[in-house]
């Protein structure tokens, strides 16, 4: 590859480390690693999929994004990084988004804090996601949402979002910040906890503020988010008149959609898919 400058093609074009993030983060991340059997693999036939550039705020960040080939006005769901980065997993939950029809972007959320996939272990990772403000991770979510709307071939009146542990919490902040938001879907994402400059709000300090209604995903075995935290989140939810719900999925451990992990169980992923689907179409989101 002909070597150019970090910063050589601007916000429209790819940075140096944008196409580096593309090529390592086509794999597993080092701390996932060794990958379980039951890992899926949603083919790109028929998909225009791959990693784009995102403007934002006077620069760019990569984002892997999947959609049908052909098509205009394409519904949107941004997807939401696990700590471990926008690796192999949630490109290909873009991809299965893509084969039904949407518009599926994934940011690498941490990109400012540093690229978290060629990290060994979660203990090397959690000091980098400890610094990653919420108010930068909304900018590069609505900065996407904007992106899909200019150069994606997407309709963000039918937006929705989804995202998976650290995304999860995510998931349940963006329907409290964006109003343009349809629908969101959270799995297993951390109700409450400690409180940072950074991190200044859970998603149990916005119950009452949601724009757009959530459908939680729950472990009831989960050993980091107790289901005495499940229950207050979904009392806060009822005393707002929310829309929103929880389901726990009493067998399940954190994680349990990662088909990359000992954590999967598939009878329970399947069941939060099919639910996540149907949360989208009766909420606009197709």
């Amino acid at each position: 590859m002909p070597s150019m400058p970090s910063d050589s093609a601007g916000p429209q074009g790819l940075r140096r480390r944008d196409l580096l993030l593309g090529t390592l983060a086509a794999g597993f991340a080092a701390a996932v690693r060794p990958i379980a059997a039951s890992t899926i693999t949603t083919a790109a036939e028929g998909l225009t999929a791959g990693f784009v550039s995102i403007p934002v705020q006077g620069r760019s960040i990569p984002a892997y994004r999947a959609r049908p080939a052909a098509g205009t006005n394409l519904p949107v769901v941004l997807v939401v990084q696990e700590i471990f980065g926008v690796h192999a997993y949630l490109q290909d939950v873009c991809r299965r988004l893509a084969r039904l029809g949407y518009l599926a972007i994934a940011p690498s959320l941490f990109e400012r804090q540093g690229d978290v996939t060629k990290l060994p272990d979660i203990a090397a990772i959690l000091p980098v996601v400890a610094t990653v403000p919420d108010a930068q991770v909304m900018a590069d979510l609505d900065a996407s949402v904007a992106w899909a709307a200019s150069s994606g071939g997407g309709n963000i009146s039918k937006l929705g979002i989804t995202g998976f542990c650290w995304g999860g919490r995510i998931t349940w902040l963006y329907a409290a910040h964006n109003p343009k938001l349809a629908a969101g879907v959270a799995w297993y994402g951390r109700l409450e906890g400690t409180r940072t400059p950074e991190q200044p709000f859970y998603p149990l300090d916005v119950a009452a503020k949601l724009k757009a209604p959530v459908l939680g995903l729950y472990g009831g075995k989960d050993d980091g988010i107790p289901l005495e935290s499940v229950e207050r989140m979904q009392a806060a939810l009822k005393a707002a008149g929310s829309r929103s719900e929880i389901i726990v999925f009493p067998d399940a451990p954190h994680g349990f959609h990662a088909d990359f992990r000992p954590t999967y169980r598939a009878a329970d992923a399947a069941d939060g898919w099919k639910r996540l689907l149907s949360w989208f179409k009766a909420n606009g989101v197709a």
